[in-house]
């Protein structure tokens, strides 16, 4: 049986997974170097694969290729434009690690990766939205078992919606009232202290709310509202079996789960009745499982 690497590259660790078939027999993690330009990350992303398959005496014969996810677009052809976290313009992944490794490599987005993982673990049928509610807001379009990537690789940018909220807050992709602002962990944060006063977390807004404090609740609720909102106008254009909620922010679960699914009835288009609001299940490891489904 052949073995597939899936890679998750993000701005502080390197996940990478060695694969048997489709069983997730290794995983672990390396820094990323994000210094001089993000010069050194691929480099060390191959050592650090080219060590496994000798520590395991695999041959490159065995290896079918290297998936991996990276935090920016990348088109069909492998060129990569501009990942910030990382410091990388534009650049042909596939070429410059294939080159370093002697391996055949398909790159894509982190987010779309993530969505590919989460979608074949919720059973592979149908079509899927995944929203991962991290440091931003992601996501990632799967229609009938394939990837969405887009003429330039930006398909499934869902953070990047913008809603009706009161205060239109300034994006960091240069916009206004980016769903990001409001359903991010950050911008969780911002509207609590904007709201309560006081400096928190999303984890401990959630907490708060979960046990009753109405300035929490008062907050959450209007997050599920605008990023219910968000999401049934993006089941407008896809119409898919399921909404899979994914990220750090799901780590609050069925509160989360039962919040936004909630909103979403009320502003969903009529057509969509029936549309699933799940939680995602593979964690960090998401990323790595849908990597190597690109190869």
């Amino acid at each position: 049986m052949s073995y597939t690497f899936g890679i998750d590259v993000g701005g502080t660790t390197v996940k990478i997974g060695l694969f048997r078939g489709e069983e997730l027999t290794e995983k672990f993690e390396i820094p990323t170097r994000v210094d001089n330009g993000g010069a050194q990350i691929l480099p060390d992303i191959a050592t650090a694969v080219l060590r496994t398959m000798e520590g395991r005496g695999i041959s490159a014969e065995e290896v079918r290729g290297i998936g991996i996810g990276v935090p920016g677009p990348v088109d069909k052809d492998g060129v990569v434009n501009c990942c910030v976290n990382l410091n990388w313009g534009v650049f042909n992944l596939h070429e410059t690690l294939s080159s370093l490794t002697g391996l055949k490599v398909v790159g894509g987005n982190d987010a779309n990766c993530a969505a590919l993982g989460e979608y074949h673990r919720c059973g592979g049928k149908g079509s899927a939205i995944f929203v991962t509610l991290g440091t931003g807001v992601g996501g990632g379009i799967i229609l009938d078992g394939k990837l969405l990537a887009g003429a330039h690789g930006s398909a499934g940018e869902l953070g990047h919606i913008t809603v009706p909220a009161k205060e239109k807050l300034p994006c960091t992709c240069g916009k206004f009232g980016c769903i990001e602002c409001y359903a991010s962990a950050t911008g969780i944060a911002r509207m609590a202290k904007s709201a309560m006063g006081r400096e928190l977390s999303s984890k401990e807004v959630f907490t708060l709310a979960q046990n009753g404090d109405a300035e929490a609740v008062e907050v959450l609720e209007t997050v599920f509202d605008l990023l219910g909102e968000a999401i049934a106008s993006a089941c407008c254009i896809i119409d898919p079996d399921r909404i899979i909620l994914g990220g750090g922010v799901s780590k609050a679960g069925e509160y989360l789960r039962s919040g936004v699914e909630r909103y979403f009835e009320i502003h969903k288009f009529h057509a969509c009745a029936g549309t699933e609001v799940c939680l995602a299940q593979l964690g960090n490891d998401a990323g790595m499982y849908g990597a190597m489904r690109l190869v």
